[in-house]
């Protein structure tokens, strides 16, 4: 397995990699060796499981959550050669990537000795993003179309960045297995059990969302990079706009990023600082408890394969509003509100209905927790297996003809 961040470099991706190695520990018919990074020079090898080992080619990182053009350079120039020699001392099956690029240039490299599969993850198909364009321009027809095309399988995290995928490449196939949740690990504030069929799988929400709260106040939360595709600049506008209607809410910013300090900047001319709190990069182990303290989860997100905070957010009871990009089709049902308009004054309406609906919320709270439990990490480390098991297959079949 390739990617080129893996906790604590890189965001949803590194984690959904990580998630997925847990669940492939200690099988018996697997044998994994990663290929990652690690933020300072040097190389190191680390033993995840008996049939799990991680090798970290170190890079001078600057920033955790941020990939200069430089560092992806030297992590492709450094990594080619554990590569080949991990190809030289290893008979492999195959090779999983995440991100088509740059990771999966290596597979790329070695295509004919070796398949590979291909997990599109979002910033690796071009698309919206801010910061991009110019690359997707670029390496879209350089590297892009003939990495994906001799990739054995492709696979995407959600319906709509398949449909963004097979725009910029209509004629592949694409198999789409979503994000997963660990739903023991984050779950709603309260939960007791519940009889009947109707609170999902013997679980219910006790007094609804940040149920250890007596405040009435209402706390909103967002997760993710402090980058321009987040659009959090609008998030805040939204909740200008309802402390200036006589909302009592709060916001908290979870995330470290490039627009860190601008946002703080944004946040003290408005005078919110005590209505948004920007916390910076937050510890894993800490976020459950952050989940629990909120009452709902909002973005605006312009761009995403499918967001693994808001699958958190989900599994910890959080109804969703959004503005409409990849993957929340499949997330948002009863859940949640997806905002068409990406507007500061459309999201401000949408958070101002369940405000002022708490049988709404609580309703809201049970189904996003239910909807959750059918994202669970195990589902999608099986789908992942069979998908292996179809590529050697289809390679045994070519070597008998």
């Amino acid at each position: 397995m390739l990617n080129f961040e893996f906790p604590p470099i890189g965001g949803g991706a590194a984690h959904a990699h990580l998630s997925l190695l847990k669940q492939y520990a200690g099988r018996g018919d697997l044998k994994v060796d990663v290929l990652t990074s690690a933020p300072q020079p040097g190389n190191f090898t680390e033993r995840f499981s008996d049939n799990v080992t991680i090798y970290k080619v170190g890079l001078h990182k600057k920033d955790l959550h941020f990939w200069r053009k430089t560092e992806v350079i030297e992590w492709l120039f450094k990594s080619k050669f554990h590569y080949k020699k991990l190809l030289r001392q290893n008979n492999y099956d195959l090779v999983h990537a995440f991100f088509g690029f740059p990771t999966a240039y290596l597979c790329y490299k070695s295509a004919k000795v070796l398949p590979y599969i291909i997990s599109l993850r979002g910033s690796d198909v071009p698309g919206e993003h801010a910061r991009l364009k110019l690359d997707y321009k670029i390496l879209g027809p350089l590297l892009f179309k003939p990495i994906w095309i001799n990739a054995a399988l492709l696979v995407a995290c959600s319906e709509g960045l398949k449909k963004r995928a097979l725009s910029f490449l209509p004629d592949v196939s694409i198999d789409v297995i979503p994000n997963g949740i660990d739903l023991d690990r984050f779950s709603p504030a309260i939960l007791r059990p519940c009889s009947g069929h109707a609170c999902g799988q013997g679980l219910a929400l006790g007094t609804g969302p940040g149920a250890n709260r007596s405040s009435d106040m209402l706390r909103l939360l967002t997760v993710g990079r402090l980058s321009v595709t987040k659009r959090v600049e609008m998030l805040i506008n939204a909740v200008l706009i309802l402390h200036n209607d006589g909302y009592n809410v709060h916001f908290t910013i979870v995330g470290g990023g490039k627009l860190e300090q601008k946002l703080r900047q944004i946040v003290a001319e408005a005078n919110l600082s005590d209505i948004v709190e920007i916390t910076g990069r937050v510890d894993a182990e800490k976020m459950p408890h952050i989940y629990r303290q909120n009452d709902i989860f909002i973005s605006a997100s312009m761009q995403e394969g499918m967001s693994n905070a808001m699958l958190e957010a989900m599994a910890s009871g959080l109804p969703i509003i959004t503005t409409h990009c990849e993957g929340v089709e499949e997330l948002i049902k009863d859940n949640g509100f997806i905002v068409e308009d990406a507007q500061a004054e459309q999201i401000a309406a949408a958070i101002g209905k369940l405000a002022g609906d708490k049988e709404s919320l609580r309703r809201m709270s049970a189904a996003a927790r239910r909807q959750a439990e059918n994202f669970g990490w195990d589902k999608v480390a099986q789908d992942y297996i069979e998908c292996y098991k179809r590529i050697l297959e289809h390679a045994t079949k070519d070597e008998s003809t």
